[in-house]
């Protein structure tokens, strides 16, 4: 798709998120390829807790908050450096997300040092110009996570991904801080669909202020 003259003109930082599943990086990837803009993904591999915690969460909750809080300001910080080449910059996670997780893992003493730590990074952080956020029901997110087949999430478990996604949808009902984009995946392929990956790309050019929702009929 072309992007017209003057579409996004006032955007430089598009974040994406949504609950683990729901195809924020297969959607970064594509939306980066339509509108020829720069790529920053999130590296969640890279996590060296992540999969302890997910076999026994209370012991390796905090140290996979942390990492994963530290982590993701180091990689924030790469959008202070200019890409002459590259007008628009898509991630495949919005900073704030820590947060949802710290809230919805950690203990309240563990929370009090926790949010020491984020406000003095927060402060530092790019504001997005426009965030999307990808809703899906559960039992979609669990299938898409089964398909994918990452090792790390092999022992995640439905109580959970239902915890994330209740949580996730609690937080952007009250999201104020940009412009929203609200759109429901459940029955949309945007990675194998050429057609509906164009829909949703017009979706995000014709974004205004305020919140948005588009939920797209069922093929």
């Amino acid at each position: 798709m072309t992007v017209k003259p003057g579409a996004l003109r006032d955007t430089k930082y598009i974040a994406i998120e949504g609950p683990i599943g729901v195809g924020k990086t297969s959607l970064t990837s594509l939306l980066a390829q339509e509108l020829n803009a720069r790529l920053i993904l999130e590296r969640a591999e890279e996590n060296p807790f992540l999969a302890d915690f997910y076999r026994e969460p209370a012991r390796y909750r905090f140290q996979t908050q942390t990492f994963f809080l530290l982590n993701r300001f180091s990689q924030q910080e790469e959008l202070s450096q200019p890409d002459l080449f590259k007008r628009i910059t898509i991630s495949d996670y919005l900073f704030a997300k820590d947060r949802i997780f710290a809230y919805l893992n950690l203990t309240d003493h563990e929370l009090a040092l926790y949010e020491q730590i984020y406000h003095l990074l927060e402060a530092k952080i790019v504001r997005p110009d426009l965030v999307i956020f990808l809703q899906a029901d559960t039992d979609r997110l669990l299938r898409r996570i089964k398909q994918r087949g990452r090792p790390f999430e092999k022992e995640v478990n439905r109580d959970y991904i239902a915890a994330v996604n209740e949580a996730y949808n609690q937080f952007f009902f009250h999201y104020a801080e940009t412009p929203l984009l609200v759109i429901n995946t459940s029955d949309i392929d945007f990675v194998h669909r050429r057609e509906d990956l164009d829909d949703l790309t017009t979706q995000v050019l014709n974004m205004k202020q305020g919140t948005q929702y588009y939920v797209p009929l069922a093929k």
